[in-house]
């Protein structure tokens, strides 16, 4: 499916997380510092959480935490787990129906230049799971409710249409199991990712 425009916009991502969740691998974030400086990562893992999922942090009630996830698409939802990780999340569905997408790892396009130069960095494992994600692309909580669009600190891209072409022509495929680290909401099979991605957090 072709876009006339590169940039996600707000209606495509107005729709349930579980729909948006698997379209969005293979799609690109893009994250804008403040001094212009650019990083770009191919999403290669998500996991949806929807109005009536146990596990959805908007499960039981709207909250100043979670407020973010009742508005409308095409907004980050930023949290902290652990008292020290942050995720990132894409807020997806209609304006008052709470669902959100979390990007789970991305594949970059190059190591960030604020990243001391190491020997032993492994570009493919730099975003390999929610919290490196943030705290390599320097995402935290200053960012909950930033519209994702062109030239804010954040957006998305669709997919290539040599990406499109591979997934269309079974080159890349998509694996859809069970999500990682719940109590809740265990069995619903809410996680893609990128087939035998080296990127991927966890296979």
């Amino acid at each position: 499916m072709e876009h006339p425009s590169p940039y996600i916009d707000p209606q495509w991502l107005s729709r349930p997380a579980p729909e948006v969740a698997p379209d969005l691998i293979g799609c690109v974030l893009v994250r804008q510092l403040p001094d212009g400086a650019i990083v770009r990562g191919l999403i290669v893992e998500t996991e949806a959480y929807a109005a009536d999922d146990p596990a959805c942090h908007a499960y039981r009630r709207r909250t100043p935490r979670n407020s973010v996830m009742f508005g409308p698409a095409g907004v980050s939802y930023v949290y902290l787990i652990y008292g020290i990780y942050h995720c990132l999340n894409v807020v997806t569905d209609l304006d008052g129906l709470p669902s959100a997408v979390l990007i789970r790892a991305l594949q970059l396009e190059g190591v960030p230049a604020w990243i001391a130069p190491q020997e032993k960095v492994k570009l493919h494992r730099l975003a390999a799971g929610p919290g490196k994600l943030c705290q390599t692309l320097k995402i935290d909580r200053a960012l909950n409710g930033t519209p994702l669009q062109p030239d804010s600190p954040l957006w998305l891209e669709h997919r290539s249409d040599r990406l499109q072409r591979q997934l269309d022509t079974d080159q890349l495929t998509l694996t859809q199991t069970t999500r990682i680290g719940l109590t809740q909401g265990v069995e619903l099979p809410w996680r893609w990712y990128l087939t035998k991605c080296p990127a991927v957090s966890r296979k």
